[in-house]
Parts: structure tokens; sequence; C-alpha cells
């Protein structure tokens, strides 16, 4: 049993952890899985609290409108399902950036 290797699938893992020990695991926006960091896809936008209808008028008007951050976390799954990343090809996966 000992000189056994185990088969993976990729090189990293699925994982873009390189030397750093254990990942916190964070909560998908869409379905609640729980996600290494390194491997959930994060997403970044800025929000206006302010409805669009509302805002467009205060916007004439001069007024400064407030921006939230807000950033969401998806699970690979999650994030191909909505579009952010798509499935590449087993030629692209092997390909380094």
């Amino acid at each position: 049993m000992r000189g056994l290797k185990v088969p993976r699938k990729r090189k990293n893992r699925g994982r873009s952890k390189g030397r750093k020990g254990r990942q916190k695991f964070v909560q998908c926006s869409a379905c609640g899985k729980l996600v290494p960091a390194d491997k959930a896809k994060r997403i970044t936008r800025w929000i206006s609290p302010i409805e669009p209808s509302l805002a467009r008028e205060l916007k004439k008007k001069g007024t400064y409108l407030p921006k939230v951050r807000r950033t969401e976390y998806y699970c690979i799954s999650c994030a191909v399902f909505r579009g952010i990343v798509g499935p590449r090809s087993r030629a692209k996966r092997k390909e380094r950036k």
C-alpha cells in the first residue's frame, strides 16, 4: 500500500491555493454551499441602495448618490450556470497563464 499514488484529475486539484495551507470557507451566494475561498469565484459590484427611477430624478438635481460595494462568492457549478465562467475544452484547461 505504501507506494501507491492517488490519481488526480487536475494539477492544482481545482484550487489556486499554492503553498498557503488550509483556506477559509465562504458561502455561495446562489445555493449556499460552503466552498474554499480560493476555489470560489468572487464577483465585486458597486450597487446603489436607491431605486433607479428615484436616482435619475435626484441625479438631475445634482445630488450625490452613495454606492455600496457588494462582494458575492459563487461555487463553480453556480458560476457556470449563471455565465460568470464558461466550461473550457480539455486543451484550454491545460494552458497555464
